[in-house]
């Protein structure tokens, strides 16, 4: 029933509070064996990756008969066939993990096929629910192509599997949809989305965006870099492109159009901050986790490796939002604290601090000094985080004598609640696009597609590098279109960064960082741009234009992953002097196109002189991020600073001037 109806059925507020009790009670119970798995590892990765997977489910139906109108019998009645199978199949392969892993391995029963075929359907119907046709093509493009194999043309030819074969893969042998992307996101993924619900419910959200509010009133382009900041704090933690944007542009992108930025300009910078904030270590969202396991190192290597080029996206988003802002932006000192007020007070600034910093750096200290596993950092640092978000308002209630201790330990008992419940709902619709995507790499891999890809990759580049990584970046955007980064990742990284592995000599953690960030860049890309989409909602902005703001903006980000293949350093030197030389050319390259891209001032005697010396601009700055000689790239950056030296002392006029000029002329 619509909001807008005086008053909901009694069927319909029945059904709702049902869910909503069940809701909760799932997500407790599906952290119940998240923990226990993470403290005991009483059973096989595996068999634990079964139980997750089918708590995942169940939780996002779940969520999705809250969502539910009058009216929608079709839609109940698919979510509630989809919970039977998804409970059945669970339980069924949970409970018969020795017989079909060691046993039946390679065959199965002729119900067990009949279950199987079921539940891949099911599968296929809650990934277009919740991601839509474009990802639902991707898996039945996959499963056509396993089928019907022999019928492909050159190199994509094989002899096809059979129907038993392909869902024998994909649900019995605990490859496919419980194979060993899915049991990642169970062991390591799963309790940093629980970190993040706890902090969204103890308040640890607001907290950051009031400081980052509070940072607007120091520079003119505050406002937006507020954006800025609170999105990379954020979606470090929750790691989700679309979420990051929802969560973050609901409070910036109204904030940045009071103060007079344009509706397709606020929207292009906050898709463009939440898509980067999954590359900001410490904690670079769920794919991080992904890359150590497919490459076999420790989580914090990836981390380090990831630094230089988060400073190299800040700087260059950071410069690029500012030039923006300051040819936008009419209001320098917009009062914000009515923007503020809407968030939650908190305590004493130090108070907040312990709450939410001790976890954090319990956290640093597992990962970086002690160096236990992720999942034992994560479950350390998830109990402090529930001792201190909870324990101290409790302590400080105790200690003032003032409040009910009573009241306070059931607020805090409550946000915990909330806190697992935001994890959960977070969690799930994440467990079914990894659960679809290890079903499609698995399915491509039996078939041998990755060395067929790596052969026409090849073939379509002669052999040439450039071209290689080139026509390499196209694809993993295209494969990223539409999907979740984690998804995006898994893909690429196991069709295309073998390709530049082995052929063309790319060391290991640079080609997985350069589809790493490739695949972030599917979510500001035309014509799905899923961040994009989000944003255009909540600005009330043009799709298109929303998306050029965002590309321009981004210009140096997709230059970036050609820079880790000509200068792997980036990315594999630690804090070498190499590195720290290589990363300082390749920030001032990526100031250089930024600066040429969005420079609001352009000389008066000529527009096309002001054309030109963009153009000049962005061509230095290409080079100095990529080009692969040190001295070259120093020489260009040289350049870019003398231009910009000449520029400053050029008689210019801001654009705005420049139109005003015109329009009184005409």
């Amino acid at each position: 029933m619509s909001e807008h109806s005086p008053l909901r059925s009694p069927l319909t507020r029945s059904r709702e509070h049902i869910a909503n009790n069940a809701l909760t009670v799932l997500s407790v119970a599906l952290w119940v064996a998240v923990i226990s798995y993470a403290y005991t590892q009483a059973i096989p990765r595996a068999q634990y990756g079964v139980l997750f997977l089918g708590g995942g489910i169940l939780v996002y139906l779940v969520s999705e008969l809250l969502a539910l109108e009058d009216g929608a019998y079709l839609d109940l009645l698919l979510l509630g066939a989809s919970g039977i199978v998804s409970v059945v199949t669970t339980v069924y392969v949970y409970v018969n993990y020795d017989v079909l892993s060691t046993i039946r391995t390679g065959y199965a029963l002729p119900h067990e096929y009949s279950l199987a075929a079921v539940f891949t359907v099911v599968i296929l119907y809650l990934t277009y629910r919740a991601f839509g046709r474009a990802f639902l093509a991707v898996i039945v493009l996959a499963l056509i192509y396993a089928a019907f194999g022999y019928l492909f043309p050159g190199l994509l030819k094989h002899g096809g599997f059979s129907l038993d074969r392909i869902v024998n893969l994909l649900v019995l042998e605990y490859d496919g949809f419980f194979g060993s992307i899915t049991q990642i996101v169970a062991a390591w993924v799963a309790l940093f989305l629980l970190y993040a619900g706890l902090l969204r419910a103890f308040g640890a959200f607001d907290i950051i965006m009031r400081i980052a509010f509070r940072a607007a009133t120091f520079v003119k382009s505050g406002v937006a870099q507020s954006a800025v900041i609170s999105s990379l704090i954020i979606g470090s933690i929750n790691g989700a492109q679309t979420a990051n944007a929802a969560m973050t542009g609901s409070f910036t992108i109204p904030l940045m159009k009071r103060s007079g930025m344009k509706s397709e300009t606020a929207g292009g910078i906050e898709a463009v901050a939440s898509s980067g904030g999954q590359i900001m270590p410490p904690v670079m969202g769920a794919a991080a986790f992904v890359m150590a396991s497919l490459l076999g190192i420790t989580y914090i290597q990836v981390v380090i490796a990831g630094i230089i080029p988060a400073l190299i996206f800040f700087v260059s988003v950071s410069i690029g939002v500012h030039y923006m802002s300051v040819r936008q932006l009419t209001a320098a000192d917009l009062d914000i604290e009515s923007q503020i007020d809407e968030l939650n007070d908190g305590f004493h600034p130090l108070v907040e601090a312990a709450r939410f910093g001790i976890p954090f750096a319990v956290l640093m200290y597992a990962l970086g000094v002690a160096q236990f596993t992720v999942m034992t950092s994560a479950l350390i640092t998830c109990v402090t985080m529930v001792l201190t978000g909870g324990g101290i308002p409790i302590a400080l209630s105790i200690f003032r004598k003032q409040e009910s201790v009573g009241e306070t330990v059931k607020e805090n008992a409550a946000a915990t609640i909330r806190g697992l419940r935001y994890g959960a709902i977070s969690i799930a619709p994440i467990a079914i696009i990894i659960a679809a995507v290890n079903g499609i790499v698995d399915l491509l891999m039996a078939t041998g597609m990755p060395s067929k890809f790596s052969l026409a990759l090849i073939g379509i580049s002669g052999g040439v590098m450039a071209i290689g990584v080139v026509m390499a970046m196209i694809i993993c955007i295209i494969l990223g279109l539409g999907m979740p980064t984690v998804a995006a990742y898994t893909i690429v990284a196991l069709l295309i960064a073998p390709t530049l592995v082995s052929d063309f000599g790319v060391p290991n953690l640079a080609a997985h960082y350069f589809v790493f960030y490739s695949a972030i860049l599917s979510g500001i890309t035309p014509p799905i741009a899923i961040a994009v989409v989000v944003v255009t909602g909540i600005a009330e902005s043009n799709f298109w234009k929303t998306s050029l703001e965002a590309l321009k903006l981004s210009t140096p980000l997709f230059v970036l992953p050609f820079a880790f293949i000509y200068n792997p350093e980036l990315v594999l030197g630690g804090f070498t002097p190499e590195t720290i030389v290589s990363g300082t050319l390749a920030i001032l390259g990526a100031i250089a196109i930024t600066h040429g891209l969005n420079y609001y001032e352009r000389p008066l005697s000529s527009r096309a002189i002001g054309l030109v010396t963009r153009a000049v601009f962005l061509v230095l700055g290409v080079g100095a991020m990529v080009y692969p000689n040190v001295m070259v790239r120093v020489g260009l950056v040289a350049a870019a600073i003398v231009l910009y030296l000449v520029q400053l002392r050029v008689p210019s006029t801001t654009i705005g001037q420049a139109n005003a000029v015109a329009e009184k002329q005409h």
